[in-house]
């Protein structure tokens, strides 16, 4: 039977929690009669607001119909054909595309770090790109998400943290060792070595919306929903292995747990609609829910009055008054790491409107237009005879047969056409397109191999192009403020709770510094850090470089008695600039930062060069000093034997060529000015001035006569569909 709040008194109970050993977030609430007692009525409005929101339901899953070419009862023509033309499929899919190509530049950098001292914490933003990596957004989440926000009209994820283990075996060399523990030199023995290796990294997992529930729907935010005494409800379906591991983590409570794996052994109808389930059989998978078992459960999160005390508190409810378990936020940052916002906000509701929906008749009308068509042309193509019975005794002799011979008289026979309808149903299924492109913001060139019907002129295809641009910034805008951003917060939160162990990860570094590996140790929050997801502002940025040379021309045209008291520094821009054309990994190899060229102490490079590493040779170095420190280490060492040592040294002897020819070649030239060779950022020399580019000037395209580059592609032959041919 179920959980009764009255039961008998049990060992865990209230009295002696307070000695119990586990932490304070990790106690059980749901024992106490005042917490027990709000949950109860708490849940009795969750299954109500479920029920309210049914029809909801029922629509997404025709919307989800819609997107997965899938024929239903919305259809008016049931005919012989059953075909299902997938326009909203291929608009969906081209969206979710092009706003995902936007969110991740290529790039590869997806973090802005910013702190209270100014200073840039690049090991920080490394970490939280190597977390948004290990949780797989680009591949996995974010194409999901954008499919589930425009089918279903609301951006859902649920952020945890997750640990694997992996028991791996490799082969090593060590010297044996004799009786009384001493390695035996100069010999080797193969040796087998296991460990055991926890991986543990944020996770991220889209929800659907049928599975979410605000209270009140009016909110504006999940944060307010709860600040004004709701709560937030998502729908879990747990098979009984998973019943069991949450008992062994205390997250549910075990007598509680117990009576929810026997109450999944009965078989109950189940009105919930089950996302996974749908897109499961659309992949062609049968599920048969009689041989899988499982629970439908509710995890809610509220304010709970906890010893007097509001607490945000995470609650667990089985159905027939059985309360699964109920703890306080298990999150140190207290945030709630289920991130929701709707594709379009509406005035008054916290859930927005599925984009499908203003398309699906649309969808519906093309499928019937298309399924008569192509029974048009089946009947088309065969022909009707006409004959009169009395006339042709012989009917059942006329055979369709080669050389077959009709004993009848022509003038008594004749053949009929049936009217070709399928180009009448082309033109509805061309017309349906249209409008669902209107609908869903897509453009003719968003889709793969389709284009303009008329030929468009340039000034058409760029405008088209700017109305792409803005769109596609104002909807990923949304994912970046609602979901991406408060994702990197909850990332680093969730790294400074439960990492512990240093973690080698891969950062870019500041200002085009090279890729590199680098230890990071756990995130401490002694300071305070905003995150910011970068990646869109990473892709406009690189729309605009032609606009940042330009004004980088009429920055330097100014002279400084205009700005007093400020100082011009370039070096940002060129910097960015760099890393937006080329990216981050040819970047320093480009633009290099004097840091990483700083000279080494001479004796400390011939502790290295005594073990056998090989140095290059920097070029602050001093090279006399170099090799003077370099020669005594062969003397003390009475030779090289790895050869190390005299590669280095002609290394410093070249460097010190280079730098007295550089020299005597800055004399030779210091009578003249030359300026900057081929003129610089594009803009035009200036009359009298070798090379100067003129202030202010904008970069322009060749002229329409001028010669292109080696190896360049014919305009008249690019294909890419958003460049006009050449009238």
């Amino acid at each position: 039977m179920a959980y009764e709040p009255d039961a008998a008194p049990d060992p865990y109970a209230e009295e002696e929690s307070e000695s119990s050993p586990l932490p304070e977030r990790a106690r059980d609430l749901s024992r106490k009669k005042n917490i027990s007692k709000q949950l109860l009525q708490l849940f009795a409005d969750v299954e109500s607001g479920f029920s309210d929101q049914v029809e909801r339901s029922n629509d997404q899953m025709d919307y989800w119909d819609v997107y997965n070419c899938k024929l239903g009862q919305k259809q008016f023509y049931t005919g012989t054909s059953r075909i299902f033309v997938p326009i909203v499929h291929n608009a969906v899919n081209a969206r979710q595309t092009r706003f995902v190509n936007q969110i991740f530049p290529q790039s590869g950098r997806y973090v802005d770090v910013t702190t209270e001292d100014g200073t840039r914490p690049q090991a920080t933003a490394a970490l939280l790109e190597h977390y948004v990596r290990k949780a797989r957004l680009r591949t996995q989440v974010m194409p999901a998400l954008m499919r589930n926000g425009d089918v279903e009209g609301q951006y859902t994820v649920y952020v945890s943290w997750c640990r694997r283990k992996r028991h791996v075996v490799w082969k090593t060399a060590q010297a044996p060792k004799t009786h009384e523990g001493l390695e035996v030199p100069g010999e080797e023995i193969e040796d087998i070595r296991e460990e055991t290796i926890e991986e543990a990294h944020p996770e991220v997992e889209v929800i659907a919306d049928a599975d979410l529930l605000v209270i009140p729907a009016t909110a504006d935010s999940l944060e307010e929903a709860i600040a004004a005494g709701g709560s937030v409800t998502i729908i879990r379906r747990w098979s009984e292995s998973a019943v069991r591991r949450l008992m062994k983590e205390g997250a549910i409570e075990k007598t509680a747990g117990q009576q929810l794996i026997r109450t999944m052994s009965k078989k109950g109808e189940n009105t919930r609609f089950n996302k996974d389930k749908a897109m499961v059989e659309a992949a062609g998978i049968k599920v048969n829910e009689n041989n899988i078992k499982h629970a439908l459960c509710y995890e809610t999160w509220t304010n709970l009055d906890v010893d007097g005390e509001e607490r945000l508190c995470r609650a667990y409810y089985g159905g027939e008054k059985n309360i699964l378990g109920c703890q306080l936020n298990p999150n140190w940052s207290d945030r709630l790491p289920i991130l929701s916002v709707p594709v379009e906000k509406i005035a008054g509701s916290f859930k927005g409107l599925s984009k499908v929906k203003f398309c699906a008749d649309q969808q519906y009308a093309a499928n019937d237009a298309t399924n008569m068509g192509n029974d048009s042309a089946a009947f088309s193509l065969m022909p009707i005879v006409m004959t009169d019975p009395e006339k042709n005794p012989r009917v059942g002799s006329m055979v369709l047969a080669l050389a077959a011979v009709w004993e009848t008289s022509p003038s008594d026979t004749q053949f009929a056409e049936f009217p070709q309808l399928w180009t009448q149903a082309l033109q509805i299924v061309a017309a349906a397109k249209a409008e669902v492109a209107t609908a869903l913001s897509v453009s003719p060139a968003a889709i793969t191999q389709q284009g303009n019907e008329k030929s468009s002129n340039q000034a058409e295809i760029a405008n088209e192009q700017q109305v792409d641009i803005l769109t596609t910034a104002d909807a990923v805008t949304i994912i970046e403020e609602g979901i991406l951003t408060p994702m990197l917060n909850l990332f680093a939160e969730m790294d400074h709770q439960y990492r512990d162990d240093e973690l080698l990860v891969r950062q870019y570094g500041e200002m085009g510094i090279r890729a590199q590996m680098e230890r990071i140790p756990p995130l401490q929050m002694d300071r305070r850090y905003q995150f910011q997801w970068f990646g869109v502002e990473a892709a406009r940025n690189a729309q605009q470089v032609q606009q940042q040379i330009a004004g980088m021309n009429v920055l330097r045209g100014i002279p400084p008695d205009q700005y007093p008291g400020y100082k011009l520094n370039l070096v940002p821009i060129m910097t960015q600039l760099v890393e937006n054309l080329f990216g981050p990994r040819m970047a320093p190899l480009i633009f290099e930062n004097m840091k990483d060229q700083m000279s080494l102490d001479p004796m400390f490079e011939n502790s290295l060069l005594a073990e056998g590493i090989d140095l290059a040779a920097h070029p602050f170095d001093d090279d006399n000093q170099h090799l003077q420190a370099h020669m005594a280490l062969m003397q003390q060492m009475g030779g090289d034997p790895t050869g190390v040592i005299r590669m280095h040294i002609m290394r410093h002897k070249l460097s010190l060529e280079q730098k007295t020819a550089a020299s005597m070649q800055m004399q030779t030239a210091g009578e003249g000015q030359p300026g900057v060779p081929g003129g610089a950022l594009g803009g035009q020399a200036q009359p009298g001035v070798a090379g100067t580019p003129r202030i202010g000037a904008q970069p322009q395209g060749p002229r329409p006569n001028g010669q292109g580059p080696a190896g360049m592609i014919h305009r008249d032959q690019m294909q890419d569909p958003r460049v006009a041919p050449r009238q």
